[in-house]
């Protein structure tokens, strides 16, 4: 059976997440059910691997998955085919075949995350889906300077949420930027890395947000990254902002 590769984004608003949940909304059930619709009653059912796992209401720019078709068809015509299946808040941004060994997560090299966090001081109604909100007032020359203190191999279990399964909390961030959009009010943090714990980029950002209000030093992160204590970074932003850019292999 060819084995397909797929770029996907999706909107993550309405969905618990990727990961199939017996009688939830997940974006690899709905991927899922729409794979085995188009190989028409397949005698096994027909499984979609992704890169990884995204939380509820965290979006996807370009998650990467594969899954295997018992029908020889071009990979246009799987993209074309799914795209008339899938609900409106997921969407095929390309399909390739690729050799029967590739596997979107094991073989993936390094993940980039976005961070859009609004910085008005109202709740847009507009943004409230799609962005974090944070009304207080940050300085952002500060949060600048701290967040090249990420980049390298750490562990990562003062940053990691509990109920996570990873075999070991040691990844490495190969880079980390913050950047202003002025007109829109919105501060963009990316980390681009080898692997993320469950709620690490929503932790990383809490801590910096913390550091812009100086409710914590600029050269906090050496230290809380030393400690190997969860409970030393305290806030958690929202999953409304988080967006799974791009997958590199």
């Amino acid at each position: 059976m060819p084995r397909y590769r797929a770029v996907i984004s999706y909107d993550g608003t309405d969905f618990l997440g990727w990961q199939v949940q017996p009688g939830k909304r997940t974006v690899q059930g709905e991927l899922e059910k729409a794979v085995n619709q188009m190989a028409k009653n397949p005698a096994e059912h027909i499984r979609v691997q992704g890169s990884g796992r995204t939380d509820a209401g965290v979006h996807a720019l370009g998650q990467v998955a594969h899954f295997d078709l018992p029908l020889d068809i071009n990979p246009e015509g799987v993209r074309k085919g799914l795209a008339t299946m899938l609900p409106f808040d997921i969407g095929i941004q390309k399909v390739e075949i690729v050799d029967d060994n590739f596997h979107a997560q094991y073989n993936a090299h390094t993940k980039t995350y976005r961070y859009r966090l609004s910085n008005r001081d109202f709740r847009d109604p507009f943004k409230r889906n799609y962005t974090g909100h944070w009304p207080r007032r940050l300085d952002f020359a500060k949060m600048e300077q701290a967040i090249p203190d990420y980049l390298g191999e750490h562990d990562w279990i003062s940053f990691a949420a509990s109920g996570f399964q990873a075999k070991t909390t040691v990844r490495t961030v190969t880079r980390a930027t913050i950047e202003e959009v002025p007109g829109e009010q919105e501060i963009i943090f990316e980390f681009t890395g080898t692997g993320f714990l469950y709620n690490q980029i929503r932790i990383m950002v809490g801590v910096l947000l913390e550091i812009g209000m100086g409710s914590r030093p600029v050269d906090d992160i050496p230290r809380l990254l030393a400690s190997q204590d969860r409970q030393q970074a305290r806030l958690t932003a929202p999953a409304s902002g988080l967006y799974l850019k791009s997958v590199d292999y």
